[in-house]
């Protein structure tokens, strides 16, 4: 369980991040349920890049993991929202 818990805080830092961006970003509008799947997997990518850059050294492991879901879940959410948003002319 102990391995799983980063994994979990970054899926559900992502989800909560996808949320966010695509409440704020409202001409991007996609379904709560794409942005909650589409923020998980960025939470996840968003965790794991933050690791490999070395960012847990300032910061608690769970903690890091959070803010890199966080952030990783909204810019894919917010990638996704712009590409998924934009209607053929």
């Amino acid at each position: 369980m102990e391995a799983l818990m980063p994994i979990i805080t970054q899926l559900i830092a992502g989800a909560i991040g996808g949320n966010v961006a695509g409440a704020a970003l409202k001409q991007a509008a996609v379904s709560a349920v794409v942005r909650t799947i589409v923020g998980a997997i960025g939470g996840v990518g968003g965790g794991f890049l933050l690791q490999m850059l070395g960012g847990e050294a300032g910061l608690s492991g769970l903690v890091a993991d959070g803010i890199g879901g966080l952030v990783g879940g909204g810019v894919l959410t917010a990638i996704v929202g712009a590409v998924l948003g934009k209607k053929p002319a």
